[in-house]
């Protein structure tokens, strides 16, 4: 059925490191929820989440690997939807796995909607869950007649995945030259993933915003300040020169006209230096002017059109992306250094007066390689979400008793995430390193027999490259696990370097190029179409590996021709299937073809 959305798409700027730095102690996914006044019916809630992807196809992508880019591909997976039994933003993007970048559970009466951040951001999420929780509502009580929240316009899928970072980008405008002084680090050993702190506190917004009112700012710059006080208090004497930096995101579509449901977001950074006579009536002022100085449009276009101009360099294009991650990722880091915590401000969500009574609150809270506060608001409440790796809680506590001191009503909310009472084992890990151990102590105790026996080590080396040869070849297979197609290229790969090396030292006998690449590459390339049916894989999940083991297939004709070859039998008939496999690919299934190159070696 045809959708009006594209296949595939490049992940937009703001996305393009997030697959670099994800890992299993920073996930990069961030959670919206929907608590409700009555329990969450599972199967109600599954057809709403069905209903909801008709109107956002878009989130149903994988994210996969390019020669220079990562990108996003549309996949007929059927979301499911599962009761909470893992830690709170979990890990919903690993390499290799064909899985969707977001998960809807629920628990007792709440709906969760956790995304991987290269999919949408705040945003885009929030637009999400206020379609699933309507559709839920309408399904569960047709008797209520609920409205629905209508659009102000049509938004065509063309709207909802737009780029628009490349649409609002202008080389013409100046670059910004500014540099900001290194923030002070939050310090102490940082806790893994499942044990991340989540804490929630309950604010009513009329009393916040009549305070923030009387002092003459908005909510976002009164909480600010109240962040930076609360993380001043735990920041050491010695260390107190430097300004404590904030990294606060800002929705560029209320700068921009857009309706894109990918990332849209820039961020401003709010930094302060504390005196020893420093009041709050002082970090209110100093970031109220930074917040009017940096919230300008012309400030805006500058930054962004800085983000997207890196991306858009000649040089860093065309360098593949196994070397630019490693330039990423250390200007990543570069950038963080001016930022000690995040807070993020989703703004209102807003339902027509019906839903009053089915709903009783939103929160929204992210995973944090450090510290993260998040916020959102719901007919008169403000819901924070602290996140924290830090081993206690006390810039939490000092933030909720700064409140209290202002006089605003604060209740902390009891967590309940079942996830976090689960213990997660890792055998998988625990089997690899004892094989890795079996390995060295295989070698080791050659080594030792060899010596003991004739009094010089002379087959230990040999015994000790064969031990270093078998864990290689492992170790691939593992780290490779999850993608069986790419696995066996690799193992191509890797299995004839290492018979080529041997074959080198042992003295050259050319079995490596005359058996054993041969006879791997023809194996491989009759293997791929079987494999991709067992597993029922899509055309766009092993088409390209196809083409690349016709391609190496192709290769031994090279070696013969050069002469490298001496026993030409495996290599032209290797060749000669291959070259027919190419030549089948280009002339019947051309089009699929070239979109496959495209989508890899997009620069």
């Amino acid at each position: 059925m045809e959708t009006g959305y594209s296949k595939w798409r490049k992940l937009d700027n703001a996305a393009l490191a997030f697959p670099l730095v994800t890992g299993k102690d920073d996930t990069r996914v961030f959670r919206f929820y929907c608590e409700l006044r009555e329990a969450v019916d599972e199967e109600i809630l599954q057809k709403a989440l069905e209903e909801t992807m008709e109107k956002y196809p878009l989130f149903q992508a994988v994210l996969r690997k390019g020669l220079f880019w990562f990108y996003l591909e549309h996949r007929d997976i059927r979301p499911v939807v599962k009761k909470e039994k893992k830690p709170p933003c979990s890990r919903l993007y690993i390499p290799d796995k064909k899985s969707l970048l977001f998960e809807v559970s629920y628990h007792e009466n709440r709906i969760n909607f956790e995304v991987y951040h290269a999919l949408t951001d705040g945003t885009g999420a929030m637009y999400f869950l206020e379609e699933l929780v309507q559709n839920y509502l309408i399904l569960a009580h047709p008797e209520a007649k609920l409205p629905r929240i209508e659009p102000v316009e049509e938004i065509t899928p063309g709207d909802q995945e737009e780029d628009s970072f490349s649409q609002y980008y202008s080389a013409d405008l100046p670059r910004n030259k500014e540099k900001k002084p290194a923030a002070v680090k939050l310090k102490g050993e940082k806790v893994v993933h499942e044990e991340m702190h989540i804490l929630e506190a309950e604010l009513p917004v009329k009393e916040l915003h009549a305070k923030a009112r009387a002092r003459g700012v908005s909510i976002t710059v009164y909480l600010t300040a109240v962040l930076l006080c609360a993380i001043h208090e735990e920041i050491p004497k010695n260390k107190q020169k430097r300004p404590i930096g904030l990294m606060i995101p800002v929705n560029l579509r209320n700068y921009f006209p857009s309706q894109s449901m990918t990332n849209f977001f820039g961020w401003i950074e709010i930094s302060f230096a504390f005196q020893e006579d420093t009041t709050f009536e002082d970090v209110l002022t100093d970031v109220k002017e930074q917040f009017k100085r940096e919230l300008t449009p012309e400030k805006i276009a500058m930054h962004m059109n800085g983000y997207v101009r890196i991306e858009k360099h000649f040089l860093v294009r065309m360098v593949p992306l196994e070397i630019k991650r490693y330039f990423l990722m250390a200007g990543a880091n570069l950038g963080s250094r001016c930022i000690t915590a995040v807070y993020s401000n989703i703004g209102i969500l807003k339902f027509p007066e019906e839903y009053r009574n089915y709903i009783e609150r939103f929160g929204i809270f992210a995973s944090t390689d450090s510290f993260q506060l998040c916020s959102c608001s719901y007919e008169g409440k403000m819901v924070l979400g602290f996140t924290s790796k830090l081993p206690d809680d006390s810039i939490q506590r000092n933030f909720l008793q700064i409140l209290k001191k202002e006089e605003i009503p604060c209740r902390e909310k009891k967590n309940d995430f079942p996830g976090c009472k689960e213990q997660y084992k890792k055998e998988d890990k625990k089997v690899f390193q004892l094989f890795t151990f079996l390995c060295i102590a295989a070698a080791v105790l050659c080594g030792m027999i060899n010596y003991l026996t004739a009094e010089t080590l002379n087959w230990f080396w040999f015994a000790g490259a064969g031990c270093l040869c078998t864990w290689l070849i492992v170790t691939v297979a593992y780290r490779k696990r999850r993608n069986l197609l790419k696995n066996e290229m690799w193992q191509l790969l890797l299995v004839t370097a290492i018979a080529v090396l041997w074959d080198i030292f042992t003295g050259w006998r050319g079995w490596s190029v005359d058996f054993v690449f041969p006879i791997g590459a023809l194996t491989v390339l009759c293997s791929v179409p079987l494999i991709a049916k067992v597993q029922r894989l899509e055309r766009e999940e092993y088409l390209f590996y196809f083409i690349q083991a016709a391609m190496a297939g192709c290769v031994p004709i090279l070696l013969v021709w050069t002469g490298l070859v001496k026993f030409t039998y495996p290599s032209v008939i290797c060749g000669g299937i291959s070259f027919l496999v190419l030549a089948a690919l280009f002339i019947f299934d051309l089009k699929d073809t070239i979109r496959e190159f495209r989508k890899k070696l997009r620069m």
